[in-house]
């Protein structure tokens, strides 16, 4: 296959691309900086990686098979109003463009399938209810943000096949939540964040990546299909795992002010956590290769 990828150089991204190269599948790598790109993925080492910045994203787009749509501003980040509507404008910016193109295609040179993410923030917070795909939005900014996100990539064709992955909490070495919140773990003696109770719906890196990847190939993957382990746990389990791996002692808690120093409002990422469940995946069969947290972390850190 021939893939057009948007955030390409983010923490998914990266491992994606990796995947589809080394399945022998051409990638366009659809970027708004090109010198970025290219320090990720530097032309001499990447060969089949075809480049383009906005202007040239049209040709790449005519010229794939499928697309994954993955562009947005990370939110675990610290939060100002200014970055809050940076985090909801790039999502939809990347995401109308993407359809825009997909859409004005001649039939004949069009992709066959968009693979769009969003996230389990859709579904909002709760310590007490359990989510799949077939359950109602929340009424956060989050869950306003991933509507948004998700009704932008509703309007491509009705004949491109259509996979919106809600993504939970992925967990890998390179970034994301887990990288931010190890430093922390070691300064306050591990311990759960905030109350513990809080449900944390996780996805290792590779799992997320085969998911997504089968999403491109596999004809039975449309609609909404969360991108989330079957075992989602509460905080305070998540953190004594982490504890024991990285040999700290877990009974101290890192307090919120704490985790809200680094990650600032974006803490309610990991401080609001929500129970969702990947019904949809596991109906169609997906093969997790961590299905339960303690091997997804023995595995990102030993």
């Amino acid at each position: 296959m021939t893939v057009s990828v948007t955030g390409a150089t983010g923490f998914i991204g990266r491992r994606l691309v990796q995947r589809l190269l080394a399945d022998n599948h051409d990638v366009h790598i659809l970027t708004r900086s090109r010198s970025k790109a290219e320090l990720i993925f530097p032309v001499k080492d990447f060969p089949r990686i075809k480049i383009a910045e906005e202007p040239g994203w049209k040709d790449c787009i005519q010229g794939s098979n499928g697309v994954v749509n993955l562009a947005g501003l990370p939110i675990s980040t610290r939060w100002s109003s200014e970055i809050k509507k940076e985090i909801k404008q790039s999502r939809i910016r990347v995401t109308s463009k993407v359809v825009d193109l997909i859409n004005n295609a001649p039939s004949d040179i069009r992709p066959k399938v968009l693979v769009s993410a969003t996230a389990v923030g859709y579904y909002g917070s709760s310590e007490t209810q359990v989510f799949d795909e077939q359950s109602p939005s929340g009424n956060d900014y989050l869950a306003e943000v991933c509507r948004e996100w998700e009704a932008t990539a509703l309007t491509v064709n009705t004949d491109i096949r259509l996979a919106l992955i809600r993504i939970g909490v992925v967990l890998g070495k390179e970034g994301g939540a887990l990288a931010k919140m190890i430093p922390l773990f070691m300064v306050f003696a591990g311990g759960p964040l905030g109350s513990g109770k809080q449900w944390f719906s996780w996805i290792h890196l590779d799992d997320i990546v085969s998911l997504i990847y089968e999403a491109l190939h596999n004809s039975s993957y449309k609609g909404v299909i969360n991108g989330t382990a079957p075992n989602p746990v509460q905080l305070a389990e998540m953190c004594d795992q982490l504890g024991k791996i990285l040999g700290r002692p877990s009974w101290l808690p890192v307090p919120d002010f704490a985790l809200k120093a680094v990650l600032g409002e974006g803490a309610c990422v990991v401080l609001e956590g929500q129970r969702v469940l990947p019904a949809k995946a596991k109906e169609l069969g997906f093969p997790f290769k961590y299905p339960y947290v303690k091997d997804a972390l023995k595995a990102i850190l030993s």
